[in-house]
């Protein structure tokens, strides 16, 4: 199993490998170089499956990501205002 992927923002093209978390999706995920706050393409459970070069771990063993449970997924309590 990858637990490593890079992320590609789709707005500015700027890519960085990131640590996947095994255990939950990561919902959002800011862009260091344009800020822009990133957030899962739908019918993705999350950004690395969206923008990632690697699906997420659950995804990767092909079981159910974060099983719908929303206090699972990182950063979900983030206020965004994009």
């Amino acid at each position: 199993m990858v637990l490593d992927s890079v992320l590609t923002c789709p707005h500015c093209g700027h890519a960085k490998c990131e640590d996947m978390p095994v255990d939950a999706c990561q919902f959002f995920y800011e862009c260091e170089r344009c800020k822009r706050l990133l957030r899962p393409l739908p019918g993705d459970c999350c950004v690395f499956c969206s923008f990632g070069s690697v699906k997420c771990p659950p995804i990767q063993a092909q079981r159910s990501c974060c099983g719908g449970d929303p206090r699972l997924r990182v950063g979900a309590d983030r206020v965004s205002s994009t």
